[in-house]
């Protein structure tokens, strides 16, 4: 049993880290062809502009990828530093979608939040870039005019967050695998509204490291539903 785990592990290491030198080395193409034509003078002075914009989108493209990557490797070692202080989650995740408002008006997507009042006793980075990664998804493979609501409730000492939305949904054969790192359901949609592939992956180490459980429900076309539970208070 001990071999075969470790054989796993080496297989999960390497596809890791095949992904990840496929993943920056893409960018890295990209600016560096555009930035030796503009070097060696190639590059018209009409497309100064437009190169220097794909410069600067791919460099934050690999900016946001080493930024998973650390947290990733942080949350892996418990490197974190486990420093917890009281959350009101309605109002973080009304903060959340102050942040996330230009992108849902642009796809007139209605973000609504059913209030009840709820705290709880974590680490607030984490919790916050949990819960923006999920957000950010229910708005960026919805549909024009859909919808994304947040339902945030206490039962006995744990406090539940479940969010639904109105999006193009995963396929049944996809959902045991979208929390795997770099995993894309749709590579050509995943591309084109940008991110690091590691959102999900992120996601769930956060809920582990913070003893609580994810739980996933969709159908292609209609939507997804994410269910997070979490313990009131966590002993540090």
């Amino acid at each position: 049993l001990d071999i075969t785990e470790k054989v796993q592990i080496e297989l999960i290491r390497r596809e890791f880290s095949s992904n990840v030198s496929h993943e920056l080395k893409t960018p890295l193409t990209i600016i560096l062809g555009m930035a030796e034509m503009i070097n060696s003078g190639i590059a018209k002075s009409e497309d100064i502009k437009d190169f220097s914009y794909n410069i600067i989108a791919e460099s934050n493209r690999l900016i946001h990828l080493i930024d998973d990557i650390m947290m990733l490797s942080e949350l892996d070692e418990g490197n974190r530093l486990k420093k917890y202080e009281e959350i009101n989650i309605i109002s973080l995740i009304e903060e959340i979608f102050e942040s996330l408002s230009q992108s849902a008006s642009k796809l007139s997507i209605n973000m609504e939040i059913i209030k009840n009042e709820v705290s709880i006793y974590a680490n607030f980075q984490l919790i916050y870039e949990m819960l923006f990664n999920i957000l950010e998804n229910a708005i960026k493979y919805n549909k024009p005019n859909g919808k994304v609501l947040v339902k945030v409730f206490k039962y006995k000492n744990k406090t539940k967050i479940h969010i639904s939305d109105t999006g193009i949904g995963i396929p049944t054969d996809y959902l045991d695998r979208i929390f795997e790192r770099f995993f894309r359901v749709d590579k050509s949609h995943s591309k084109k509204i940008g991110g690091t592939g590691l959102g999900l992956s992120i996601v769930k180490n956060i809920v582990e490291y913070h003893k609580g459980s994810i739980e996933v429900r969709s159908k292609e076309g209609i939507g997804s539903d994410f269910i997070i539970v979490l313990p009131n208070n966590l002993i540090s």
